[in-house]
């Protein structure tokens, strides 16, 4: 009889799951799952439904023994899970898209993962993300928790500091740097599995320190390609506005960079567009919700068996791709290299070893093991280490329900100007956001 193999997978209504269980069908031989559990809270019940049945067709299509189950019991979903995936979005597009125009009213980068947008978006999030691995705790204690919600990176760091998962076993994701192995594959006209990149760095704000074609240094050639305007333009990405950086920048950098660090090499040209995009009634978070009313329309057609080519307008490129990947290594300990969040632990020097970072590491069953990267480069360590700094204190907001520590968060973030600004932005963001901030009781109250 075949074993049991269980995914349960958080948010389960979301519009990217029919490119998760995409990449579940095609590693059907080297991952053989037979149980998706897709859960959602009753908010997302008809997405859960339309998602979940177009789930099952592409399931019977392709031939293969998953069975898909669809539930608003989170604890059924998680009992006796191998791995746990979560994408959720607490306050779903409507509060996204208060953490977008409510900064931008006062001049701030207003954007999901970074600045205000990312804080709030964490304070909403980490303690249900941490009531989650408490469950996961009693229910599928041996179970791999892969994060994909974002902000991904802050989101691990609260995991690792404040859950009681084994550290080794939660693990955040993101699409971006499979995005940039990808491209630089692309560029050099060569199969993605023969190009290596040591990443280094936090989530959407890693860097790639050195690129190995084939295991031959192809670092500075990449470099001297991406020299070429049109060239670095290529590693961006749909959510993030494209810049193309001078010759004489990325020369000097002498590293690859990431899509979100425009937000902090071209902060007011980013925030010039976004303004743009705000007098337009057209910022990233009512571009999605535009995006996802049509997908949603298209995963209800019951003559739909596959996944939609709609689905790539979404953003989040390799999702699927990134995510089984993982999973399939993990289950397989394939002993190869991605790049993952993950406990430091020594891997890069410049950072705390307890601290969760972005960086390469050796998938085995037993969980990532970081590659040693030394020190981060001179020119990057002191924004990492903001950006770090930034992170720690977010999560400490959020544990703690400290509203004096989300507005330092935020009056420390590169992205804000000053104090009084962060300061105002914190209090605007906290009434909207109210529902959301149960732990904020104390600051309520004072109001």
């Amino acid at each position: 009889m075949r074993q049991k193999l269980k995914i349960c997978t958080i948010g389960g209504g979301s519009s990217y799951t029919p490119e998760l269980v995409e990449g579940f069908i095609k590693r059907q031989k080297t991952f053989p799952v037979t149980d998706i559990w897709l859960s959602d809270i009753k908010e997302g019940e008809k997405k859960l439904k339309i998602v979940g049945s177009l789930a099952k067709r592409m399931v019977e299509k392709a031939g293969v023994p998953i069975k898909i189950h669809l539930t608003l019991n989170l604890e059924e979903a998680l009992k006796d899970a191998d791995f746990v995936t979560t994408q959720i979005r607490v306050g779903f597009l409507a509060a996204r898209e208060l953490d977008e125009t409510i900064p931008l009213r006062h001049g701030v980068i207003g954007q999901e993962t970074n600045g205000a947008g990312g804080l709030f978006k964490a304070l909403r999030t980490v303690p249900v993300i941490l009531d989650i691995a408490s469950k996961m705790e009693k229910l599928c204690p041996n179970a791999f928790l892969i994060n994909f919600t974002n902000p991904s990176g802050i989101i691990t760091e609260a995991l690792v500091r404040y859950g009681k998962l084994d550290k080794r076993k939660v693990i955040g994701l993101c699409n971006v740097p499979i995005h940039i192995e990808r491209t630089i594959a692309q560029i050099f006209g060569v199969e993605p599995s023969r190009v290596r990149v040591d990443f280094a760095g936090l989530n959407h704000l890693v860097y790639g320190l050195h690129v190995y074609v084939d295991g031959v240094d192809f670092t500075q050639k990449t470099i001297d390609v991406l020299l070429d305007p049109e060239k670095n333009k290529d590693l961006s990405v749909k959510n993030v506005m494209s810049i193309s950086y001078t010759k004489e920048f990325y020369k000097t950098l002498g590293v690859i960079c990431c899509p979100y660090h425009n937000y902090y090499y071209h902060t007011s040209t980013m925030l010039k567009n976004e303004l743009e995009e705000f007098e337009k009634g057209n910022i990233r978070s009512q571009a999605v919700q535009k995006i996802e009313k049509k997908l949603f329309e298209i995963y209800a057609d019951k003559n739909l068996d596959i996944k939609p080519q709609e689905l790539s307008q979404r953003g989040g490129a390799f999702y699927s791709e990134a995510a089984c990947r993982l999973i399939n290594s993990l289950y397989n300990d394939t002993r190869d290299i991605q790049p993952v969040d993950t406990v430091n632990n020594g891997a890069i020097e410049n950072i705390d070893d307890d601290s969760v970072v972005e960086v390469s590491s050796v998938i085995t069953k037993q969980g990532p093991f970081p590659l040693q990267m030394g020190k981060l480069p001179i020119a990057v360590n002191g924004l990492v280490s903001q950006i770090k700094s930034f992170e720690r204190l977010t999560v400490e907001a959020a544990v703690e329900g400290s509203y004096e520590k989300a507005v330092l968060a935020l009056a420390i973030n590169p992205l804000t100007p000053n104090e009084a600004v962060a300061k105002k932005i914190v209090d605007e963001l906290m009434v909207a956001h109210k529902k959301y901030l149960p732990q904020f009781q104390s600051y309520f109250k004072q109001k």
